[in-house]
């Protein structure tokens, strides 16, 4: 089986604004989506929603005790990574139809499916 890195990104301002019945259904949809990959044969191997990128650190330099950290994202966008999911397939275009229920809210207009490297 291969390895996939599945990346959500989000608009992070839409959570600011979200209803709490908008909020439910994402989270229906990420538990459908769980259940949806299980029924499938597909292996949820693990997976985390992130904190807004206004959390995040970045790490610049070019040895272990020459190194910069600053505050915020990577890079500036109006989407941000708000989560991902590792699952682990044969069936890459049956895990993209899967996702496709992830669609299905205003939180992630797309779905990225990347496959890891195996070290």
């Amino acid at each position: 089986m291969t390895e996939y890195l599945v990346l959500l990104p989000s608009p992070e301002a839409r959570y600011a604004t979200a209803t709490d019945q908008e909020l439910q259904d994402l989270h229906t949809a990420h538990t459908e989506f769980v259940q949806l990959l299980a029924e499938r044969g597909h292996k949820m191997t693990g997976g985390a929603q992130l904190t807004p990128s206004s959390r995040a650190r970045v790490v610049r330099g070019t040895a272990l005790d020459d190194v910069a950290l600053t505050d915020g994202p990577y890079a500036e966008s109006a989407e941000q990574v708000a989560g991902y999911y590792l699952v682990e397939t044969d069936d890459v275009d049956d895990l993209g139809k899967v996702c496709g229920r992830l669609l299905a809210t205003p939180f992630h207009p797309a779905v990225e499916i990347r496959p890891t490297v195996q070290m």
